[in-house]
């Protein structure tokens, strides 16, 4: 198991970028899937992206062809590209990792949360 932690959330204005970046202590090779989730005040906690060991990524429809997630294994770090940025991006973003067997998951991991706020 590790721990996560988050950085690179800030104010933008519409149609602008930010790179978030979530850095594991120790190494995510092998981690089943990795992704980000977002939580807007007073709503569910709703996914963002994921990327599995193997490199597979799934999109939410909302940020299909704007947000792009990667892996740098060598850094140990998970990152989300997101340009085109909208106000309905405003959310407390969160990195999570997940490790899961056959019989069911070991371990989930969540980070603290990095705020996003895209705003004129």
């Amino acid at each position: 198991q590790v721990q996560l932690v988050e950085s690179g959330g800030g104010l933008v204005q519409p149609g602008g970028s930010l790179r978030l970046s979530c850095a594991a202590s120790g190494s995510i090779f092998s981690i089943n899937v990795m992704g980000w989730y977002r939580q807007a005040p007073g709503s569910q906690r709703e996914l963002a992206a994921t990327i599995t060991s193997g490199g597979t990524t799934n999109y939410a429809d909302s940020v299909k062809g704007r947000f792009t997630i990667s892996r740098n294994i060598a850094k140990n770090t998970l990152y989300l590209q997101m340009n085109s940025l909208k106000p309905e991006d405003t959310a407390v973003y969160y990195c999570k990792a997940e490790d899961s067997t056959l019989y069911g998951t070991r371990w989930t991991k969540w980070g603290q949360g990095t705020q996003v706020t895209v705003s004129s």
